[in-house]
């Protein structure tokens, strides 16, 4: 028996190469080589010139985005101020969230009255500045009362349904969930769970504001971006302060405050913008964005300000920001 020749693509010996693999082997150099080369000379080639041609196109781009904003806003005031709103709510929200660096802890029963006196203002807002002028518009294009009212309603419970379908679709944690889960390695992730269910509350208020300075009583507008606004600078310090005390360091507390009310200038630009598509739109946007709110504040707020068992503290809070709401309603409005 003639034996068969052995296959050169597998040598007898490991890690001794035989000449076919070695001669597999040779480009690779020549190839690392032509690599670092290229590489070399894109950096070489990257010469002031072309530097300079990049930033000028990249301030051309800005000035031309800039001139296409400004000419946006100047044709839709009603967006611009409802961005400017919404900006000024999400500054007071970080306002408040930087409050976590002047101190460290804030007591149970503060923090209930201060969910409370947000929740009054909100309620406030709700009725004052939404509801009621949804019924207004409806009337002032057409609708008899009794059509009016039945138009809130319908808007008010879509507006309700909305922010719960954002509760089912988006996953949220809440404080008191986190809080009972304190030492647990996954707590890391659940400040972005925490975080993402304070902005599903602070989206409404966005589109609240927006809503109101797409209507046509500028003053109600300003008052409800006011109230709102003074609600947010305790709701921005309850949120960073409950994630200092889950262990988190003041800048990470404070950061995730912040990050909390940044969705409350697209909402706000939303709102102007569905206001904006007719003027049957307007009643349906005002009353939707007043029961967006009457939800958070039934689901969210009233719940967590009753239990850690100061309900009285947190009512009392409730009535004393209903009262702020309606004192800003009748002076701006």
């Amino acid at each position: 028996m003639i034996p068969a020749p052995l296959n050169k693509n597998f040598p007898a010996e490991p890690g001794v190469p035989d000449d076919a693999s070695a001669r597999l082997d040779l480009p690779a150099q020549p190839a690392a080589a032509a690599a670092t080369g290229l590489g070399d000379s894109l950096t070489l080639n990257l010469k002031p010139r072309h530097i300079v041609t990049l930033v000028v196109a990249l301030v051309f781009v800005l000035i031309k985005s800039y001139e296409t904003l400004h000419a946006y806003f100047t044709g839709n005031p009603q967006v611009w101020a409802a961005l400017l709103g919404s900006s000024a709510a999400a500054g007071l929200t970080a306002l408040g969230a930087l409050g976590v660096f002047f101190t460290r802890r804030l007591s149970v029963k503060a923090q209930d009255v201060m969910l409370g006196y947000g929740g009054g203002v909100m309620l406030a807002a709700s009725v004052f500045s939404l509801i009621i002028p949804a019924m207004d518009a409806a009337q002032a294009i057409g609708y008899t009362r009794n059509a009016s009212v039945f138009l809130a309603a319908t808007g008010i419970m879509l507006g309700g349904l909305f922010v719960l379908a954002l509760n089912h679709l988006i996953p949220h944690q809440h404080f008191l969930a986190m809080a009972s889960d304190r030492h647990s390695a996954a707590r890391t992730s659940r400040i972005w769970l925490f975080v993402m269910a304070v902005t599903i509350h602070n989206f409404p208020e966005g589109l609240a504001i927006g809503v109101g300075f797409g209507g046509e009583d500028f003053g109600k507008a300003v008052a409800l971006a006011t109230g709102i606004g003074i609600q947010d600078i305790p709701e921005g310090l309850v949120v960073a302060l409950a994630l200092r005390s889950l262990g988190y360091s003041p800048a990470k507390s404070a950061a995730a405050g912040i990050l909390s009310g940044l969705v409350e200038p697209i909402g706000g630009v939303l709102g102007a913008l569905a206001t904006g598509v007719s003027a049957t739109a307007l009643p349906w946007a005002l009353a939707g964005a007043g029961g967006a709110m009457l939800f958070v504040i039934s689901h969210e707020v009233i719940p967590e300000s009753h239990r850690q068992g100061h309900e009285s503290q947190a009512t009392l809070g409730l009535l004393a920001g209903f009262v702020t709401m309606m004192l800003l309603d009748v002076i701006l409005g």
